[in-house]
């Protein structure tokens, strides 16, 4: 299984991105989402879907972040709106098969200037 992720960059606070992951290989996902770990931080949930229904977030980040998926192309969004210095991070895809297998993407970087 292999996650690739694309859409990071450089924006000014209160600009907007659009992550983006796509999942190639052999699975049944019961779980997709965003992590993001900041320089000299631990690595924290920023948003997931569980069973492509149920949706949860970081207090932090409810209000601006979306997360969505597109099941035809096993794939993950995450909008991201009003962004704020502190979102600057690295953010990781992330699916967890029916066996509780999680499988990481290679991360991408998120960088708000204030």
């Amino acid at each position: 299984v292999q996650l690739q992720a694309s859409g990071g960059g450089l924006v000014q606070a209160g600009g907007s991105l659009r992550l983006s992951c796509s999942a190639s290989g052999s699975f049944v996902i019961s779980t997709l989402g965003w992590y993001r770990q900041a320089p000299g931080k631990q690595r924290e949930l920023v948003a997931m879907i569980l069973r492509g229904e149920t949706t949860r977030y970081a207090d932090s980040v409810k209000g601006r972040f979306t997360i969505s998926t597109e099941n035809t192309a096993n794939a993950v969004y995450l909008q991201m709106n009003s962004l704020k210095s502190e979102d600057t991070a690295v953010y990781y895809c992330y699916l967890e098969d029916v066996y509780s297998v999680e499988y990481w993407g290679q991360g991408t970087q998120v960088t708000v200037s204030s």
